[in-house]
């Protein structure tokens, strides 16, 4: 019996264990010099080129060696230490600038030169709660007073009592008007009183008409039911009105009673003084039902006035 063969088929087996070998799971590495004992096993020693790619994926999944893992170590620490010393020289960087633009003073010196700056520290002696203790003063410098005065300007020494507003009045033309007043207003005067106003309720071109009319052109208040002209006083003394028989403002409504200066003797008369002179005579504005709303004018002395009852505001 011839046993050649099976010495042909041990050497096949001798191939196959090799090829096994290389990639046999428990080695655990599929390296390519591996990869290329085991193909020029396969191939009878022929080695076969493989592609790029090929041997880039292989080294991909190729397990790390230790080696590879300590150099790939000592490259992050290289990396990782450059950072930071790219990080602290730019905060150092910024201190230094951040610290010259607060002391825009501090001078600045040369490369090379140094300064030294000496402080001398002088002791000072305790001092007890009996003894008496000279001022905290520095020598060269005025001691500070409480003691002083203070003024409004070289053109303002006092103040103008009279041109400061005093009234209460919601209605701005009598708050300037008490302003005026204010020495001469009567005890208790409200300005806010009752108007009685609702609307112009007299007749046309009757002389209360002409007066309600011109009352409130000049911002001032009138009652609409205060009756004739002969009436006014009364009916704006009951409202709150501040009456006396003196002419202080253009706007004052001039009372006649029945048949006084030329008046109705049954219903009196009333009319707006339009100007009060500097002697006290007063130019007036009146109507009448003979004008058909058209108004005159008349000039009254000061005694004349004083007979008459005047309604302010």
């Amino acid at each position: 019996m011839s046993h050649g063969a099976h010495k042909a088929r041990r050497g096949t087996k001798r191939q196959s264990g090799i090829v096994a070998s290389l990639f046999a799971p428990a080695k655990a590495t599929h390296s390519l010099k591996a990869v290329r004992q085991a193909q020029a096993v396969a191939t009878n020693g022929a080695m076969v080129g493989l592609a790029p790619e090929v041997v880039d994926k292989l080294n991909e999944i190729v397990p790390p060696t230790r080696r590879s893992i300590r150099l790939a170590r000592e490259s992050e620490n290289r990396r990782h230490a450059a950072v930071v010393s790219v990080s602290l020289a730019a905060l150092v960087g910024a201190t230094a600038t951040a610290v010259m633009s607060g002391n825009p003073s501090r001078p600045t010196f040369a490369s090379g030169e140094e300064t030294t700056t000496t402080s001398t520290l002088r002791p000072v002696g305790a001092a007890s709660r009996s003894e008496s203790r000279a001022p905290l003063q520095e020598p060269g410098v005025k001691s500070m007073s409480r003691e002083g005065t203070w003024s409004l300007g070289s053109d303002n020494t006092s103040l103008d009592v009279s041109s400061m507003s005093k009234s209460i009045a919601n209605n701005p033309q009598i708050a300037a008007l008490m302003d005026q007043d204010y020495s001469i207003l009567p005890a208790g005067f409200n300005p806010n009183h009752a108007t009685g106003d609702s609307g112009n309720g007299y007749a046309f071109s009757q002389c209360t008409w002409w007066v309600y009319v011109r009352r409130h052109q000049l911002g001032l208040p009138a009652g609409s039911q205060m009756g004739n002209g002969g009436q006014w006083a009364a009916s704006a003394r009951a409202l709150g009105y501040w009456v006396d028989n003196t002419a202080r403002h253009a706007g004052d409504i001039m009372v006649f009673a029945p048949g006084q200066d030329g008046s109705s003797p049954t219903c009196g008369h009333v009319a707006i003084i339009e100007q009060v002179n500097p002697d006290g005579s007063v130019v007036t504005s009146e109507c009448g039902v003979t004008f058909q709303g058209k108004t005159f004018s008349r000039t009254f002395t000061a005694a004349q006035v004083a007979a008459h009852q005047v309604i302010h505001y």
